[in-house]
């Protein structure tokens, strides 16, 4: 049977340079690609109680550094654990499969051939700017690429990266992230 998952990611006020802790660096944007309906969101922090009934209603929440980065840092405005909900982190596949992180620009690169239009420190000068739509663009640029990669990663059971040597495949089988549903024990915390 199919199931749902959404792709998210978000930027933040702050760096760890000014806060050590993830809940301390405060949500500008979360973006957002709802296989569902097939639709695309842009949440800015007052905003993120329109978020919540996406995340807990999808089969699992797709992203890259999500585990170590993005839910940590939503965790301060979310009222249930984010760590009980269904997720999958391309990053932490990676790091399982070849023992090393790498940047989602160098993956998208050696797969896609594209790269980010950006880097997360410009998205915090955009947000320290005031230019929203720049910002919210930003975001879901990041989204789209981290889409298009779990795409080509369930279509061609691999993904590549760039050493030294070249062009680099790691193998993957991402299957069962649209075709199962996450753990049934999510607590639904939230009056829907």
């Amino acid at each position: 049977m199919q199931k749902f998952p959404l792709v998210i990611d978000l930027e933040t006020k702050h760096t760890f340079r000014e806060f050590s802790e993830p809940g301390q660096l405060g949500i500008s944007v979360v973006a957002a690609y709802d296989y569902s309906d097939k639709t695309e969101h842009v949440y800015t922090e007052d905003e993120l109680n329109k978020l919540f009934p996406l995340i807990e209603n999808s089969s699992y929440i797709v992203g890259y550094n999500i585990t170590s980065f993005d839910l940590p840092v939503l965790q301060a405005y979310y009222p249930g654990d984010v760590s009980a909900l269904p997720q999958f982190d391309i990053l932490d596949d990676i790091r399982l499969k070849i023992g090393r992180r790498i940047g989602l620009n160098d993956v998208a690169f050696a797969t896609l051939g594209e790269k980010k239009t950006g880097h997360g420190l410009m998205a915090i000068d955009y947000f320290k700017e005031g230019r929203w739509e720049d910002l919210k663009r930003y975001c879901m640029d990041d989204v789209l690429v981290t889409k298009k990669l779990f795409e080509y990663g369930l279509e061609n059971k691999e993904i590549f990266y760039m050493n030294e040597l070249g062009k680099v495949a790691i193998r993957v089988d991402w299957k069962r992230y649209m075709e199962e549903s996450g753990s049934t024990e999510t607590a639904m915390t939230l009056p829907f």
